[in-house]
């Protein structure tokens, strides 16, 4: 019961637009997901393979999420809105993560190995995004909407792009804000870098072009005295 305690309290934390807790319980498919994973991972760790996957495949037909009992899932996970969420079976999933709708935590390999990706806490994931193979998400990282991530990321991280690339980056013990709407776009940091550039080369040709002058000035000057004195 704490557990399902937290996890609508997560809800309420994390989606302004919940009002009170039977809204949670009767109208949120990011919870029911939560809760029948609970009940088919714990057939699943007790070997009751078949059952723990007829209630998973239950939960998929109700939620539109699919998560595999076999995943690892820690506390507090919010999956908003939820249709097209695909949690693989390997999949590892730390503490207090968000997924947004559409986001695949896939395999890339047929074999029965690690083949799903690991995901720290306090990660957000963004709408549509992917995340493939045994790569790991570091904590309090941000992968932007739609970006595919075939590769470890570190902690504190903001990723986006195909492939997913890191575009900032907090070091040391601060951390990004996950409450703010803070996802930088690569191509408007590059313009705003190339414009600084361009603003800078125009300040040096000016003074350039203000230092020849005045040389100008003063050799005609010079010339002016050195005609008069003749």
């Amino acid at each position: 019961m704490k557990g399902i305690r937290e996890d609508i309290n997560s809800f309420f934390e994390r989606d302004p637009a919940a009002r009170n807790v039977f809204e949670i319980i009767f109208c949120y498919p990011g919870f029911h997901a939560v809760l029948f994973y609970k009940a088919a991972h714990w057939l699943w760790i007790r070997r009751i393979f078949l059952l723990g996957r007829l209630i998973s495949h239950i939960g998929r037909f109700f939620t539109g999420i699919e998560i595999h009992p076999g995943a690892k899932i820690g506390k507090r996970l919010f999956i908003d809105h939820g249709m097209g969420v695909v949690v693989g079976e390997t999949a590892e999933i730390g503490d207090d993560v968000l997924l947004y709708h559409g986001v695949t935590l896939g395999g890339t390999s047929w074999k029965k190995i690690k083949r799903h990706p690991t995901i720290g806490n306090n990660v957000v994931i963004g709408a549509g995004a992917k995340i493939l193979g045994p790569i790991t998400i570091g904590d309090n990282t941000r992968v932007g909407a739609n970006s595919v991530v075939v590769n470890n990321i570190p902690s504190n991280s903001i990723v986006v792009g195909i492939p997913g690339k890191v575009v900032f980056r907090v070091e040391g013990e601060k951390r990004i804000k996950m409450d703010e709407a803070f996802m930088p776009d690569p191509q408007s940091m590059a313009l705003t870098s190339l414009l600084e550039r361009v603003k800078k080369l125009e300040e040096n040709v000016n003074g350039y072009r203000n230092e020849l002058m005045q040389n100008t000035n003063d050799k005609g000057i010079h010339s002016k005295v050195v005609r008069g004195i003749h």
